[in-house]
């Protein structure tokens, strides 16, 4: 199981992902910061499924390996 810690870590690094990638799209034109709350939202939440589901996925398979 991961610990409450590693999770805060993993959240943290998700929220700094997804204020990158906003920054980015601004910058690029793509996103206007007029709608920028619904955008980062879909970004956060993208990228959080992304990211636990890839750690659920590590730690069935170093289960399995035990």
């Amino acid at each position: 199981m991961i610990s409450n810690q590693i999770m805060k870590s993993i959240d943290e690094q998700i929220l700094r992902a997804t204020k990158e990638i906003v920054v980015k799209f601004i910058e690029l034109g793509r996103l206007s910061p007029t709608n920028i709350h619904e955008s980062f939202r879909d970004i956060y939440h993208t990228i959080d499924k992304t990211v636990k589901e890839q750690t659920v996925e590590a730690e069935s398979s170093d289960a399995k390996r035990e």
